[in-house]
């Protein structure tokens, strides 16, 4: 059934040092309905009165779904290795992440295999508090994600996708794997890469314009 399965899914997700830290709470029919129905009042304390209609219908569509996941991260586990583990101790938060978004992946993965639709909802922390009282959530477990899901009601639209592949670091990972088989290659910087790390790291274009020469030196290809 879809509870055996997304637990499977959980059980059987990887996860640093093998933490396990992931947890889930699974709820269907009603008590879906009430999840969301918290966010609801939630949402409505802070969004204006003239544009809440359209949240509103949004909220009602994730609960018209056959049931919902609330997907959390252990702090206990992570706590735990950061005291065992003390040189990694900054690592393990991302570390726990990590793993929650791979066992989130899984999941979703895990429905859509069946025929079972989804999404990934994040209304947290605004209802933690709340959703810990309704459904005695331990105090150690962190909310990080909820996963609606039920029938594919309409066909999905087509996916759109951005231009990630012209940055000097896809490059390099390119140029390596192309080295290790023995072939050769030449990539240029493209201007792309540069408006892509100069938005993200707000350094001027000449200077990344040289960090990529640099790296292309470094990866052994011909190319300015």
């Amino acid at each position: 059934d879809t509870e055996a399965l997304i637990k499977e899914a959980m059980r059987l997700t990887p996860s640093a040092f093998n933490s396990q830290s992931s947890r889930a709470v699974i709820l269907f029919g009603a008590e879906s309905d009430r999840f969301w129905q918290i966010v609801t009042d939630a949402l409505r304390a802070i969004v204006p009165a003239d544009a809440f209609a359209s949240t509103e219908a949004k909220m009602k569509s994730f609960a018209a779904g056959a049931g919902t996941v609330l997907f959390y991260e252990d702090q206990a586990v992570v706590k735990g290795l950061q005291e065992q583990f003390a040189l990694y101790a900054d690592a393990f938060p991302g570390f726990s992440e990590q793993s929650g978004g791979m066992a989130q992946l899984a999941v979703w993965t895990a429905l859509a295999d069946v025929g079972i639709g989804a999404s990934l909802q994040h209304y947290h922390p605004l209802v933690d508090a709340e959703v810990a009282k309704t459904w005695n959530i331990p105090a150690s477990w962190k909310l990080t994600a909820q996963m609606p899901f039920g029938s594919n009601e309409a066909p999905f639209a087509e996916k759109t996708f951005i231009d990630g592949d012209d940055t000097p670091w896809s490059k390099a990972f390119l140029a390596a794997a192309y080295a290790s088989r023995g072939i050769k290659m030449r990539c240029t910087s493209g201007a792309g890469s540069e408006l892509l790390m100069g938005f993200h790291e707000a350094k001027s274009l000449l200077y990344l314009e040289a960090r990529c020469l640099c790296l292309q030196r470094g990866m052994g290809v011909q190319g300015t």
